[in-house]
């Protein structure tokens, strides 16, 4: 009878999850498939993109609708669990329903496990509600915490393929490209060796291709990876076609800057070492030593005086 109940309240509590997502998702599926029912304009019509070079007007459509649900217009008013998605990397519209799914998933399946798990277990109820309780915090946390490691990664990923794409854009800048162009050839470049990199700045070449000015558009790439290097990067790309200096000059001396931040970084985290290995010595090392080489004169004291006992005792 227990067994029929705890089957009945699974099944309740699936079915009602399942409709809340249906109820979630299904607003933003409707909106993508009125999207794909729009007609496509004539193909022979040209368009001329910020850089200059003509384009088909299908292919334009086709990788803004691509991107379209990837490339958030703005994070001004997105909720903090928002843009810890974006930096992840997780752009889509229904990011934050499924997220949000994942954590009702986890708060609930947790507990619900130990109780199915210990059901046949002698247990005191106080030591089955503390071990609820406990796997509820497990499952209410286990989330943000998956998704902040997530975002680090990104990041990191992000900060270590930075220079790499600073140095191309020199390049390119320097042998006569405009700002736009090197971003798209940088963005080519590094599709295969650097794909986070790659990604972001073609989202940039799509915002100004489709009417966004050049400085919302580099503003918006520093909000959606919040790393503070690509951040200053965008905020000196402002400054510099704010006032019209030179593009090449002004790259040229933030790669500089950069670099010399990415020693002192290296610096730091060597100097870190060593306070760090304090506990890995203190709690692995030094006790196999102090075993290895204070055992056996431990093992000849104790001999020694199990030999005294035993003569004192005769």
């Amino acid at each position: 009878m227990d067994l029929i109940l705890l089957l009945g309240l699974v099944l309740t509590f699936m079915l009602s999850i399942s409709a809340w997502g249906y109820l979630a998702l299904r607003p933003r599926h409707a909106v993508v498939e009125r999207l794909r029912q729009l007609p496509e304009p004539p193909p022979f019509l040209p368009v001329t993109s910020s850089v200059g070079a003509p384009t088909d007007e299908p292919k334009l459509l086709a990788a803004i609708r691509k991107k379209a649900f990837k490339a958030p217009l703005s994070m001004g008013d997105a909720s903090d669990t928002q843009k810890k998605l974006h930096h992840a990397g997780y752009r889509s519209g229904t990011a934050l329903a499924t997220y949000q799914l994942y954590r009702v998933l986890s708060l609930v399946a947790f507990p619900l496990l130990f109780w199915i798990g210990t059901l046949r277990v002698a247990l005191h109820p106080a030591q089955r509600f503390l071990g609820i309780a406990l796997l509820a915090l497990v499952g209410y946390a286990l989330p943000r915490v998956v998704l902040r490691v997530l975002v680090k990664r990104r990041q990191h990923r992000l900060r270590l393929s930075l220079p790499d794409a600073l140095d191309l854009l020199v390049v390119c800048v320097e042998a006569g490209m405009g700002l736009n162009q090197a971003i798209v050839k940088v963005s080519e470049e590094l599709e295969r060796t650097h794909r986070e990199i790659s990604e972001e700045l073609k989202l940039v070449n799509l915002e100004i291709r489709a009417g966004r000015s050049r400085g919302e558009a580099l503003r918006n790439l520093g909000e959606r990876t919040g790393v503070d290097d690509i951040i200053s990067l965008a905020a000196m790309l402002i400054q510099t076609d704010k006032f019209g200096t030179s593009i090449a000059r002004s790259l040229r001396v933030h790669s500089d800057s950069l670099r010399t931040e990415r020693v002192q970084r290296a610096e730091e985290a060597a100097a870190k070492t060593t306070i760090k290995l304090i506990f890995p010595l203190l709690l692995c090392i030094f006790p196999a030593l102090l075993v290895v080489i204070l055992g056996p004169a431990f093992l000849n004291l104790a001999r020694i005086f199990s030999e005294t006992v035993i003569q004192t005792g005769k």
